[in-house]
C-alpha cells in the first residue's frame, strides 16, 4: 500500500492568537492527513467557501419567498434552512479547509452568545427608532398581523444565520488571518454593504452606510468573542426588531411578511428616517452603531482580540 504522509496544517497567526486569548500555553498544531487533492483544495479555500456559501443564500431566500405567505409554513422553512446554513458551514469547514473542529461555533457559549446578541441588537434598533421619533420622524403607527410577526422570525433567522456565515465566518476570519483584524473588519464591511445594491430601493449611500454600521457592529462583536453565536444573535435581533415587531420598511428581500406585529412609517428627510431604503441609511443608525462598535472594539483591544497585520506579507 501506498504510504500517505501526514503534513500539520497551522493556520497563520493562530498560534499568536492563541497566546493572547488564551491563559495557557497555545496547543501544539494538530497533524492532518492532506492528499494531494485535499491541499489543492485547501488552497482555493476562499473562492469554494464562498461560491457555496452564496448557492446556500440564494436557495435560502428563494425558500423563504416561496413560503411568506404561510407563516407556520414560513417559520418552519426559516429555522429549518438556518439550521442546515450551520451544517453546511461545519462541513465545508472539515471539507475544504480540512480543519478538524470549527471553533467559530462551538457548542460552549452557544446560547448566551445568542441570547446577549439577541438583547444588544434589540436594544441598539429601539434606541434608534426611538431617536428618530424624538427628532420628529415618526409617521403613523398601527397593528399588522401575527402572521407577519410569525413569518418574519423564521425568514430573519435564515438570513441572518446565512450572511454572518459568509461574511464573518469565511470572508472576515479568512482575511483576518492573511492581512490582521483593521484590514479585514473595513473589506468585509465594505463588501457586506455593497452585496445589498441588487436589494430593491438600494442607493450607494445605503448600501455604504449599512456596511459600515452593520459590518463594522457585527464585526466587532466577532473580534470580540472569536465566535459567530454573538454576530448572529445580534443581527438577528436587529432584523426582526426592524421586519417583524415594528414593521418597518426595508430594502431587503429577506422573504418576510411586508408586515409585522406592528406596521410604522417614518417621515422627514433621508438623512433621518433612511428614505425608501429602511432606517438603516438614516444618521441616527449609522451614528448609534458606529458607536457601540466603537467600544467593542476598545474591549477587544484591550483583552488581546485583535490581530496585527502580519510582518512582511503584502496586504
Amino acid at each position: 500500500m501506498t504510504r500517505t504522509s501526514v503534513i500539520p496544517i497551522v493556520v497563520p497567526g493562530s498560534e499568536s492568537l492563541a497566546a493572547t486569548t488564551s491563559k495557557g500555553p497555545p496547543m501544539p498544531p494538530t497533524a492532518i492527513d492532506l492528499r494531494p487533492a485535499r491541499r489543492r483544495l485547501r488552497s482555493l479555500r476562499v473562492p469554494v467557501l464562498v461560491v457555496a456559501l452564496l448557492v446556500v443564500l440564494a436557495a435560502t431566500r428563494g425558500l423563504n419567498v416561496q413560503a411568506a405567505g404561510h407563516p407556520v409554513v414560513a417559520l418552519i422553512v426559516g429555522l429549518g434552512t438556518a439550521t442546515g446554513a450551520l451544517l453546511c458551514y461545519r462541513w465545508l469547514s472539515r471539507t475544504v479547509e480540512a480543519r478538524e473542529t470549527v471553533p467559530e461555533l462551538a457548542a460552549t457559549g452557544r446560547w448566551s452568545g445568542l441570547a446577549r446578541g439577541a438583547l444588544l441588537g434589540f436594544a441598539l434598533f429601539t434606541v434608534m427608532i426611538l431617536a428618530i421619533g424624538l427628532l420628529g420622524g415618526w409617521g403613523r403607527t398601527g397593528w399588522g398581523s401575527a402572521g407577519g410577526f410569525l413569518a418574519s422570525f423564521g425568514a430573519v433567522a435564515s438570513i441572518a444565520v446565512n450572511e454572518e456565515l459568509l461574511f464573518r465566518g469565511v470572508l472576515f476570519r479568512i482575511l483576518d488571518e492573511r492581512v490582521g483584524s483593521v484590514i479585514a473588519l473595513v473589506v468585509s464591511s465594505l463588501l457586506f454593504g455593497l452585496t445589498h445594491l441588487v436589494n430593491d430601493h438600494a442607493t450607494l449611500w445605503g448600501t455604504l452606510a449599512l456596511g459600515i454600521e452593520g459590518g463594522t457592529l457585527t464585526a466587532a462583536c466577532y473580534l470580540l468573542t472569536r465566535s459567530l453565536w454573538l454576530p448572529i444573535g445580534l443581527h438577528f435581533a436587529w432584523n426582526f426588531t426592524h421586519i417583524g415587531i415594528f414593521g418597518l420598511p426595508t430594502s431587503s428581500s429577506v422573504g418576510a411578511a411586508e408586515t409585522g406585529l406592528l406596521h410604522t412609517t417614518l417621515t422627514g428627510p433621508d438623512l433621518l428616517s433612511g428614505g425608501a431604503f429602511g432606517p438603516e441609511a438614516g444618521l441616527p443608525a449609522l451614528l448609534l452603531c458606529l458607536v457601540a462598535a466603537f467600544f467593542l472594539l476598545r474591549r477587544a483591544a484591550r483583552t488581546g482580540r485583535l490581530r496585527p497585520r502580519p510582518q512582511g506579507r503584502a496586504a
